[in-house]
């Protein structure tokens, strides 16, 4: 029987009224459970196509081909019938937002997207998540405000939204997470002032506001936190003094204030307040009284930071008690008591069997170093003595302290020979002991310290001449043994990126290693008794920036091979007894800036063109015999050649053909000349470094200060390995790059190392120049390893061919000409690596996002994190050469094998 179509609208209307009674009666109903199912996947698909890029192709599984529970990164519950409970895709490498359709996953209780490349803000809907327990969205790109109604997720346990661009204040409804665990917003552009709200979360163990730009003064509702065990601040704008009620956490494992601006005294009693403390640093702020001796009470002390402050007095002598201390870094302090007795302290120290750093460097410490030094840890890897008042020996037992890389004790007055065992010290790779009264010979067993890198030994009274093992180096980054009474001959064999030999009596001519000539960048070897002429091979170093050879006994003319130092910035070759005339070359010196020729005795016409244009870059004065250049030298002027009797006129056909040859030729010499200075050009400098500056220390704190607490405002680029940053350090005065490295990302590690390894030895005007490197810790204690380079104003070469369109064309474009220069300053940097350097270098990551551009648009290629040396054994065609297992470089690019 047929029903009436009005019939069967009233029972489908009638089945699905009771469908939804009975729905509403029993809400474990199949047909419920599988309309929320598909509100979690579709809510799931929505996030999926929010990203942009997945480069593992995590997401190849999110398809209907598996139950949205097996899809990577998703878990589910069983007893809420197969409902997310958790979504975690740490450590993929995801490019996009976070999609606003993740608070409907209403059973959510995890969501870890860590270590990604997230942009954009973090959805408001999230306040929908009420079982939501753990957020973790840290090391990404996110932006924006932190939402206020994350407070609606009752339950969160943790937050940690570390390393990302958020800005603005840190929301007040946060202080009602009454089961908040976990606070960690390090690293972000946070302002304003410290909620005090912060102070009702009764739970909170861990507080991280570290690197932000949060100011006013600590608030004192803090005080309430009972169970806080890491309270860390650090790297802020706070001012004013830590409030009295701090001190009354007595869980506190990690206290962290430093870099503020926090002054006022440290408790005498601190280790009896903290007597579960395992960290303090206070670093960097304007601290001061005396150090607290009741740290001694602080057992499982781990870490000392109380640097770059105003204390005073005396260095607690009880700290032999800490047997778990490995940092003790008092450091720009005004410590010592000048009564010759402020190293007792040291002998306190050996007892502590876990020292890897000691740092006392520039404070007011008296006394001689005690013997009893040989007993310190034998795994110090750091000693830092410098820059106090200490006079007596280097006890001949410090060969004992067998695992030091830095061992730095200049700037002081101590005197006597050096040990002779001092080279049994061969894990050291930094050597300073400048500026004291030792004497005696340089012990050739220096000589035998392989990884030595940096030897500062000037400003002694050191005599002999240079050991011959001293050549065992090979090349060094810095080897200074200036104003010292070293005599007899340089070692050719002897070579440093930065050579300081000045102010000494060395005789004889300077000879050269030709092997050795590449590396040097910096050479002084002023105010000595060196006679001969200037060596040909001198042109070989042609990486050469600064060049000081006044004060010898040099004769002869000017090598023409010079012309091949195009990378020169000063040359000082006054005050010898050199002759002929001035070459003009030297007009071609386009980095040239100061250019010193007084008083030798060279004749003939000065050069009118580049660097002689400018009258306060250069000196002429105590050459009688120079005539002509620019008005402004008031020299005399030049007597015009008489012509020459002419013989029998030319017929005009000859005339012709002699002219053309003639410009022909000229035209020829012309483009090889120019082909030739292309090939040969070396790195332009824009920091003006001295060959005098000291050995360079950059700290964390350092580079914290000089990127602005590596802000958001300052980032210039993110790569696989990092991000860098453009700041200012106070030692190059001006701007420079800082290449942190993101130790989270799997690789990482062997990234500095390579590069530390290709950065350390090569030198090419078409290479990035690299500063200085540092490897530390940071203000949690976390390792930290970055890279300064000098900074290139015209950014990366990927920005000119592929601008964003919010950047004006007509500063992103390049003509055909720079294209051109770029080409051939790039092909000459690969030339360099593959056939010029000692041991040939496979680049492996050549893009247009790692070719920079210098103010004068010249390339430097930079990024040598896959850059990789080959083998003897590899050029020869061996049969044991390694080989690469897997594509090495970026998405779109396959490098060759090697």
């Amino acid at each position: 029987m047929e029903f009436p179509r009005s019939n069967l609208r009233v029972l489908w209307s009638f089945i699905l009224f009771h469908a939804i009674l009975l729905s509403s009666i029993n809400p474990c109903s199949p047909s419920v459970f599988t309309l929320k199912n598909e509100t979690d996947r579709l809510a799931l698909l929505a996030f999926k196509y929010g990203i942009s890029e997945d480069p593992l192709r995590i997401f190849s599984s999110w398809n209907d081909s598996l139950h949205f529970c097996e899809w990577v990164g998703v878990t589910c519950s069983r007893r809420h019938h197969q409902r997310v409970t958790s979504l975690n895709l740490r450590d993929h490498s995801l490019v996009g937002h976070v999609s606003p359709h993740i608070g409907n996953l209403s059973f959510l209780r995890r969501i870890d997207l860590s270590n990604n490349k997230f942009q954009g803000q973090i959805p408001q809907e999230i306040d929908r998540l009420f079982l939501l327990q753990h957020l973790n969205l840290s090391v990404n790109s996110l932006q924006g405000e932190i939402p206020s109604n994350l407070s609606h997720c009752s339950k969160l346990v943790a937050i940690n939204i570390m390393q990302n661009q958020l800005v603005g204040e840190l929301p007040t409804e946060l202080g009602s997470l009454s089961k908040l665990i976990d606070l960690n917003v390090y690293s972000n552009n946070l302002s304003g002032s410290i909620p005090p709200s912060l102070g009702n979360l009764s739970s909170l163990t861990t507080l991280d506001l570290t690197n932000n730009n949060f100011d006013g003064q600590i608030p004192n509702q803090l005080g309430q936190l009972a169970r806080i065990i890491t309270f860390q601040i650090a790297a802020n704008q706070l001012s004013g003094t830590i409030p009295p009620s701090i001190y009354n956490l007595s869980s506190i494992q990690v206290l962290n204030v430093a870099v503020n601006r926090l002054h006022g005294s440290i408790p005498p009693n601190l280790g009896l307040l903290f007597p579960h403390l395992r960290g303090i640093l206070v670093g960097g702020n304007q601290f001061t009284g005396t150090l607290p001796n009741s740290l001694s009470n602080a057992s499982s002390l781990e870490f000392v930071g109380f640097s770059d402050n105003g204390f005073s007095g005396h260095v607690p002598l009880n700290l032999g008690s800490l047997s778990r201390l490995y940092r003790f870094n008092i450091e720009k302090n005004q410590l010592g008591s000048r009564e010759g007795d402020d190293l007792s302290f040291l002998t306190s120290l050996t007892n502590c069997t876990n020292l890897i750093g000691i740092s006392t460097y520039f404070n007011n410490l008296s006394g001689e170093l005690p013997g009893s030094i040989a007993n310190l840890s034998t795994q110090l890897k750091i000693l830092n003595l410098g820059g106090n008042k200490l006079f007596g020996i280097i006890p001949k037992e410090i060969d004992n302290l067998i695992n030091l890389y830095v061992l730095h004790l200049g700037g002081n007055s101590m005197k006597g020979t050096l040990p002779v065992d001092i080279g049994k010290l061969n894990k050291l790779q930094a050597l300073s002991l400048r500026r004291n009264k030792f004497s005696g010979q340089i012990p050739p067993s220096i000589g035998n310290i392989t990884r030595l890198s940096y030897l500062e030994l000037d400003g002694n009274d050191f005599h002999g001449s240079i050991p011959s093992s001293f050549g065992n180096w090979g090349s060094m980054e810095k080897l200074f043994i200036s104003q010292n009474k070293l005599n007899g001959t340089i070692l050719k064999q002897v070579s440093a990126a930065q050579i300081d030999l000045s102010r000494n009596s060395f005789t004889g001519s300077l000879l050269l290693e030709v092997d050795n000539l590449e590396n040097i960048r910096e050479m002084d070897i002023s105010e000595n008794k060196l006679s001969g002429e200037i060596p040909d091979t001198l042109g070989k170093c042609q990486s050469m920036e600064l060049l000081y050879m006044h004060g010898n006994l040099f004769q002869g003319t000017i090598p023409e091979s010079l012309k091949n130092l195009k990378g020169i910035e000063e040359l000082d070759l006054s005050r010898n007894n050199l002759s002929g005339q001035i070459p003009k070359y030297f007009e071609e010196f386009h980095f040239l800036r100061y250019l010193n020729l007084s008083f030798n005795n060279f004749e003939g016409e000065v050069p009118k063109g580049g660097i002689f244009r400018n009258a306060s870059t250069i000196s002429v004065v105590g050459n009688s015999k120079l005539c002509g250049g620019i008005p402004e030298l008031q020299l005399p002027g030049c007597p015009k050649q008489a012509s020459k009797k002419r013989g029998k006129p030319l017929a005009p056909r000859v005339k012709v053909t002699v002219i053309t040859v003639v410009l022909s030729s000229f035209l020829l010499s012309c483009i090889i000349a120019a082909l030739y200075w292309r090939r040969n050009s070396q790195k332009k400098a824009t920091s003006p470094s001295s060959i005098q500056n000291q050995w360079l220390q950059v700290s964390y704190a350092d580079l914290l200060q000089a990127t602005d607490g590596f802000s958001s405002a300052n980032l210039i680029g993110v790569g696989s390995f990092g991000s860098v940053y453009k700041g200012i350090l106070e030692c190059f005065e001006t701007l420079v790059a800082v290449k942190v490295l993101n130790l989270l990302q799997q690789g990482a590690f062997k990234c500095f190392a390579a590069e530390c390894e290709a950065l350390r030895n090569i030198r090419h005007r078409n290479l990035v120049k690299i500063l200085t490197v540092c490897s530390s810790i940071d203000f949690n204690g976390n390792d930290f390893k970055a890279l300064v380079f000098e900074y290139m104003p015209n950014g990366s070469l990927e920005k000119w061919l592929h601008p964003n369109v919010d950047e004006q064309p007509q500063l992103r474009n390049l003509n055909l000409t720079q294209r051109l220069n770029i080409a051939i300053d790039v092909a000459l940097a690969l030339d360099y690596l593959h056939h010029q350097y000692q041991t040939p270098i496979v680049y492996r990551d050549l893009k247009p996002s790692n070719v920079l551009l210098d103010v004068d648009m010249v390339a430097h290629v930079g990024d040598f994190g896959l850059a990789r040396f080959l083998s003897e054994a590899a050029e020869s065609g061996s049969q044991n050469q390694t080989s690469t297992s897997g594509i090495k470089g970026s998405i779109g690019y396959i490098p060759p094998v090697a």
